[in-house]
């Protein structure tokens, strides 16, 4: 039996004069990195030129970015960035939504199509492949955050998060620790980052003393979720490539991904008052909101995958050769 993971991971790397490498940014900016290699091979084996994943990789970087912190500040906090339109572009504070970069890698997945004369589909079903490697390095850039945790439990593989400050419990003179938990006492630097201290429970409490107690490391489950995703894409594309039928691995990857997601949200703690308020009225938080649409909308591509006689596969520039250079003519014609 696994014992409760006390995880106290900085999410800072280092400190390079002015700038600070974090974690989360450089597992985000690995997604693409692989995914440029994966991307290149997918469009290798369909004879498709790889000088065109640069150029989508561009439409991606933008538009999960851009798309990600729109959803954070519309979706999660809409009062106050409304009244405060001006710190959306405060992205080094933090605060990007997995639904808004669906939705912008949607729209920029459809400028490139449009743009280049591709098949919308087509470029979807390949892009999905690398989405989940993305998916999967972001939520562990989640974990080195210590942000997005999980509800209370005592799973033997529950994790104790001291530095999410958010969800730590209040500490009673006299009452003994749970199973798992720690007590922490934390102090923010003149620089504004935080130390955190834990305490075992022998420890004997102040008035600033909190508890960190064993949580679902939510993180770690969408991670793997993606992982396996990834496997089971890539699987089903490499037994057909440029006879897949289109839509169906967007379609497959939207339906799996977010039943996931709405699955997944009953263990998780909320994301704000906004969330608390979207549960109140509806029993649902947002997350499993915004996810419902994007579930049905996947079910609708699936069920029509490869059904259009005109374009069952979808289509792209079969290009390859243009980027092998042509024999010289008089060579060649000796």
């Amino acid at each position: 039996m696994l014992a409760f993971i006390t995880w106290t991971a900085d999410p800072i790397i280092a400190h390079l004069g002015p700038l600070t490498l974090r974690w989360y940014g450089l597992l985000f900016m690995s997604g693409f990195v692989i995914g440029t290699f994966v991307l290149s091979h997918i469009y290798k084996s369909e004879r498709v030129s790889p000088r065109w994943v640069d150029v989508i990789t561009i439409y991606m970087l933008i538009g999960t970015v851009v798309g990600a912190r729109l959803g954070h500040c519309l979706f999660y906090d809409p009062q106050y960035y409304l009244a405060h339109p001006l710190d959306i572009l405060k992205i080094w504070e933090g605060g990007l939504a997995s639904h808004g970069a669906t939705i912008g890698i949607l729209l920029a997945c459809w400028l490139f199509a449009r743009n280049n004369k591709f098949d919308y589909l087509w470029v979807l079903d390949r892009i999905v492949i690398v989405v989940a490697i993305g998916g999967a390095l972001i939520r562990l850039g989640n974990l080195m955050n210590s942000e997005i945790v999980g509800q209370p439990t005592d799973k033997p593989w529950a994790f104790v998060f001291p530095r999410d400050t958010e969800h730590l419990q209040p500490a009673q003179s006299g009452q003994p620790l749970p199973a798992g938990a720690v007590f922490v006492e934390t102090t923010r630097q003149p620089d504004g980052s935080l130390t955190v201290a834990t305490h075992p429970a022998s420890y004997t409490p102040t008035a600033t003393t909190k508890i960190a107690v064993p949580r679902h490391p939510t993180q770690l489950y969408e991670s793997l979720f993606c992982i396996a995703l990834l496997i089971v894409l890539y699987t089903m594309w490499n037994r057909t490539k440029e006879r897949t039928p289109r839509g169906q691995l967007f379609g497959l990857f939207v339906v799996l991904l977010f039943t996931q997601r709405f699955l997944g949200e009953y263990l998780k703690e909320d994301q704000g008052d906004w969330d608390r308020k979207m549960l109140a009225i509806t029993h649902m938080n947002l997350g499993q909101l915004l996810s419902l649409p994007l579930i049905l909308v996947g079910i609708w591509v699936l069920i029509r995958a490869g059904k259009n006689p005109d374009n069952p596969y979808g289509y792209a520039p079969r290009d390859l050769e243009d980027d092998v250079p042509q024999p010289n003519k008089a060579i060649s014609a000796k």
